[in-house]
């Protein structure tokens, strides 16, 4: 089971790295680049929720292996795809193939394991989540630069077959059968609620990723505006389906709860600061600097290590400080991210402090993420509990996508807006996309106090 969730998270952190490579290979534009990347997150964060009630529904163990046979052959089709449109249809399966695989692996700890074993399975998983970020960046960097057979960016989806393949007849082996007589099926699937969330992203998603690219011409603002019309129609579907007593997609009394709105949005706020600043610097570290996919993926691996070393440990640190913990990781995320734009102001390498910067990034961010999410299910009662993490999951993975598609919009307009490509514009650029990142992150850091003086 973690070995899927290790292979579902890698997937998310390896293409980053690959990115410069499929924009040359396939002559993808910008927009296209940010579809294959985001592609994966609109799709698993629309279905994740339908996911996890799919297992209560039909089986735990049956619903992780047909995702986990889902997400395996979409890996094969987009190491296979001979266009930008193929790899980006492929991408949005293989994020469905995520949605219903993995809700299933915190399902199955939680209904196969008790007591100590449950401690000792909750903590491997904790540190699969830590670690896939960094071995992400690194795994993608090699394969992309070892070139493979002369297969250039093709390996990062390939390397799923053969381990999902393996995953495919152990799991069918050693996962525990289903119950069938303890299935929910009373539990809807909320279909009208996943189609008005899903034409909300899409609306939100498209015109903000081809905008830039076509002027922004006139479909795209209307685009954008039906987008806050259908997620104003989802709100209110889902608030008359909960009154009905039926089991909406998102439960409104979760967001009710003490501390789930201001965890929401510092989220949204973390994961979006996350995406959007892996993806515009590795645009600039391997197409402005014209490091190897490698180089840049060992790059990466500072911020991704200290935010997995922080993620793990802090429960452990003085309970004094625990109270600051949150706001002061966004502060510092957002000093820290715009140090990075800065030591590498003028096209320079940024020498030892970049690294520093790096640090201090993973830190600010695992601290803004970690004790958010921890603190926010520890709020809500225990018969919410698969809600609550359903929606805080949800909202992960759309702030992973908000900062794809806004931050590396950002960061093409003002390329285009300089001229001549090269590592000192593409700095220019960097840095003015670093200066968005550090103020959404001080938006996390300022909320709370916001709110405790209301």
């Amino acid at each position: 089971m973690l070995a899927a969730q290790f292979m579902a998270l890698l997937d998310v952190f390896i293409v980053n790295v690959a990115v410069p490579t499929i924009g040359s290979e396939l002559h993808a534009s910008g927009a296209g680049l940010q579809l294959v990347v985001a592609g994966y997150s609109i799709s698993y964060a629309v279905l994740l929720i339908t996911g996890a009630r799919l297992g209560d529904r039909i089986g735990h163990r049956r619903v992780h292996l047909a995702g986990l046979a889902l997400f395996t052959a979409a890996s094969l089709a987009c190491g296979l795809a001979r266009g930008t449109g193929e790899l980006i249809a492929f991408r949005l399966v293989q994020g469905a193939g995520s949605a219903v695989m993995i809700p299933q692996v915190l399902s199955l700890i939680q209904r196969n394991f008790t007591g100590e074993a449950r401690a000792r399975a909750l903590g491997a998983y904790a540190a699969v989540l830590a670690t896939g970020a960094a071995a992400g960046q690194v795994l993608g960097g090699i394969l992309v630069s070892a070139d493979l057979f002369g297969t250039g960016w093709r390996p990062v989806f390939l390397v799923n077959v053969p381990v999902g393949v393996v995953l495919l007849a152990v799991g069918s082996r050693v996962l525990p059968r289903d119950d069938v007589s303890a299935l929910e099926r009373s539990r809807g699937l909320d279909l009208p609620g996943l189609v008005l969330l899903a034409a909300a992203v899409s609306l939100f998603t498209v015109p903000l990723v081809l905008g830039q690219e076509e002027d922004w011409p006139l479909w795209s603002w209307l685009s954008l505006g039906s987008a806050t019309v259908f997620f104003a129609l989802f709100c209110l579907y889902e608030s008359r389906l909960a009154r009905r007593g039926g089991v909406p997609l998102i439960a409104p009394r979760v967001l009710r709860h003490p501390g789930v709105g201001l965890a929401v949005f510092r989220l949204l706020a973390v994961m979006a600061v996350n995406a959007g600043f892996l993806f515009a610097l590795t645009l600039h570290i391997q197409g402005g600097l014209g490091y190897s996919a490698l180089r840049a993926g060992l790059t990466f691996a500072p911020t991704a290590a200290v935010f997995g070393l922080v993620g793990l440990t802090w429960r452990n640190w003085p309970a004094s400080w625990q109270r600051g913990l949150i706001p002061i990781g966004f502060a510092l995320a957002a000093v820290s991210v715009a140090g990075v734009g800065g030591v590498l102001k003028g096209g320079g390498d940024g020498g030892p402090w970049l690294y520093v910067a790096f640090a201090g990034v993973g830190a600010g961010l695992a601290l803004g993420f970690s004790p958010t999410l921890t603190r926010a299910l520890a709020t809500v009662r225990p018969e919410d509990a698969a809600d609550a993490s359903g929606l805080l999951a949800t909202v992960t993975q759309l702030g992973q996508l908000i900062g794809v598609a806004a931050f590396g919009t950002l960061f093409f307009n003002r390329l285009e807006s300089l001229g001549a490509p090269g590592a000192y514009t593409s700095a220019d650029a960097l840095l003015t996309c670093t200066y968005a990142l550090a103020a959404t992150a001080t938006s996390g850091a300022v909320s709370g106090l916001v709110r405790r003086r209301r």
